[in-house]
């Protein structure tokens, strides 16, 4: 049989024609007609801020990131002020609803530490014997891996799940490095570094000191990178991933499967993996206009992705544009002011204000090209890829950090489903196939 003999046909089966969605009012993307997302639970975890609705009116307001009722803003300003990391704190308010204490935090760092260590063997007999060249995907195979590693993995209670999830948190950094430096070396040809783990040490840090052949890094380059990692770690409920957690967790799955299901929607170019999108995309941008601080030049390039005259011919300027967020993405503002500082020092100012270029012109240039007055706001995805460019980050592991990162709200958000949910997620398709009658074989 030949594949490609059918491919017409495929295409013409699947063919709904767009007219019927809105006959039969169908919310394609879950999203209503004014942009808004369509409610379909509730949560108490995390909530994205973008606009309000005023007499029945989408209004767009400056975007605000609250974790647990706790503007995302104000962590970050800790983090800044006490000269410390705040990602295994961001961990703790998202698992259990509060911050902690001095002495909890500091017995949740241990507990995190204690559980940082993969099955014996596990390094050996499952990363690096069946090496990936996307590392996303064998983060998500590796989770389903650790199952049978599991003396109870099917148990629904939430003090099991929390265990896992506590399990899972504190693995994911090694995880990602060990698939990352088993990737470099089975298809890059390049030397196997398998660092061993310092329990006592940040996610950041760990992440940092596994991916560098030295294990050096300067404390301004994990604190920036701890900075990322609060700003990943939760989006609300809606968000493609967090919702993929959400209904796998619905049909009292395991963990495991749930988490990998997360995985394999985060990987996704209009989600995750868009950060390696916008680094593919400035790489053209650098090498396609000569003077990076020229506005006609640059608006000149981006109104051509625009039209789908460069780039990959999608018509998007990535990292621009939010589902929810409308003036402002309060997760871009931080990482680029906080990022600044880190492009003085590697020398690397130029390409930074060129990305800042990109974030004051697109708004009209968006509105030029399209005709349209849609608030257009730059995205965290934007200028993380950057940030972890300039840590020396290789483009493999963006969206694996991002995945490092927003499990604690998966897990977070799978505890909430067991405890609050009670029905299995089943929204409705309607069939617009007409019925047929069966024709014998014969007869065909």
């Amino acid at each position: 049989m030949d594949v490609k003999e059918h491919l017409a046909e495929i295409s013409g089966n699947d063919y709904i024609d767009s007219e019927l969605f809105t006959r039969f009012s169908v919310k394609r993307g879950l999203r209503n007609e004014d942009g808004t997302g369509v409610l379909v639970g509730l949560t108490r975890v995390g909530d994205v801020h973008g606009y309000e609705v005023i007499d029945g009116k989408k209004t767009a307001v400056p975007g605000k990131l609250f974790y647990r009722g706790i503007n995302v803003g104000q962590i970050a300003a800790e983090a800044a002020s006490q000269n410390r990391f705040c990602f295994e704190e961001t961990i703790y308010l998202l698992l259990f609803g509060k911050l902690p204490t001095r002495d909890q935090l500091k017995a949740f760092n241990v507990l995190i530490g204690e559980n940082r260590a993969l099955p014996s063997h596990f390094v050996e007999d499952v990363i690096m014997r069946a090496p990936s060249r996307n590392i996303m995907n064998k983060l998500a195979s590796s989770i389903l891996a650790l199952y049978p590693y599991d003396d109870n993995p099917e148990s629904q209670s939430p003090e099991n799940i929390l265990r896992q999830c506590v399990e899972l948190i504190a693995r994911f950094p090694s995880i990602a490095a060990y698939s990352y430096m088993s990737k470099k070396h089975h298809f890059d040809s390049d030397s196997l570094i398998i660092h061993q783990i310092d329990p006592s040490l940040s996610c950041a840090e760990i992440l940092l000191s596994l991916i560098r052949p030295d294990k050096k890094y300067t404390q301004y380059e994990a604190q920036l990178l701890d900075l990322s990692l609060v700003l990943h770690a939760e989006h609300g409920g809606g968000n493609n991933s967090t919702f993929t957690v959400h209904v796998v967790s619905s049909s009292d799955t395991d963990t495991f499967s749930s988490i990998a299901a997360g995985i394999g929607s985060l990987k996704g170019y209009k989600h995750g993996g868009a950060n390696a999108k916008v680094i593919e995309m400035m790489d053209e941008i650098k090498n396609n206009v000569k003077d990076w601080e020229s506005e006609r030049e640059v608006a000149a390039y981006l109104e051509k992705i625009l039209k789908g005259e460069a780039y990959d011919g999608t018509r998007l300027i990535y990292g621009q544009g939010h589902a929810v967020y409308t003036i402002t993405d309060p997760r871009a503002i931080l990482l680029r002011d906080k990022a600044k500082a880190l492009a003085e020092e590697k020398n690397m100012l130029k390409e930074f204000n060129l990305y800042c270029l990109i974030e004051r012109l697109v708004p009209s240039v968006f509105k030029r090209v399209k005709g349209s007055d849609k608030d257009i706001c730059t995205n965290v995805d934007f200028y993380s890829g950057f940030v972890y460019k300039m840590l020396g980050i290789p483009e493999d592991l963006n969206t694996p950090i991002f995945a490092v990162s927003r499990i604690a709200g998966w897990c977070a958000h799978r505890l909430e489903e067991i405890t609050a949910g009670g029905r299995i997620i089943r929204p409705a398709y309607k069939c617009v196939q007409p019925q047929l009658e069966y024709t014998s074989v014969d007869k065909r």
